[in-house]
């Protein structure tokens, strides 16, 4: 294992939305994955005393489902809850590469739950951007229990069976751009 400060780059980073995204991905209907994303979100990264600060939110009336019905079940109380519970945050305590890749743990806030998730992914850069400046690329997926963070909505299908799984998957695909 390697330390943060060695496959980190030195500065502070800013997502870019252009060209990053947040999503979530969950079985539908035992037969399908449904998958949503958030519009509005911001990620931070910088090593401040050799530690890692990866700090990101998404606002939670930004989620993106491509029906407007889906959407205010979604914000309402039986999901998210976006009145009382506006923000999911996540703040990383370690990030550390693997043979296959770097591993960031941290805690995750959804609805109020915090819990601990491990996220498995990739690193790249910094390169050097067109027009200027420097960027980074971060991958990462974890899977979370949905109960865990207080989603527990789901109904039963006629054939038996629920129409959510348990398991949602979160991916993150972010380019950070230097604010140096």
């Amino acid at each position: 294992m390697t330390t943060a400060q060695a496959i980190l780059p030195k500065g502070s980073w800013k997502s870019d939305p252009v060209h990053s995204s947040v999503g979530f991905s969950v079985k539908h209907m035992g037969a399908g994955t449904f998958r949503g994303s958030f519009d509005d979100y911001d990620v931070s990264l910088s090593l401040v005393e050799g530690e890692p600060r990866l700090i990101g939110s998404a606002r939670v009336e930004s989620v993106d489902v491509k029906d407007e019905n889906l959407k205010g079940h979604l914000l309402s109380p039986e999901f998210f809850d976006a009145e009382r519970h506006p923000e999911i945050s996540f703040v990383a305590r370690d990030m550390r590469e693997e043979s296959d890749g770097i591993v960031v743990e941290g805690d995750l806030t959804v609805k109020g739950f915090t819990g601990t998730v491990e996220a498995h992914g990739s690193i790249s850069g910094p390169v050097e951007a067109l027009g200027g400046g420097h960027r980074v690329g971060i991958d990462l997926e974890t899977v979370v229990d949905r109960h865990d963070f207080g989603l527990d909505w789901n109904a039963d299908l006629p054939q038996g069976g629920k129409v959510l799984g348990d398991d949602v998957t979160l991916t993150v695909h972010l380019e950070l751009v230097s604010e140096e």
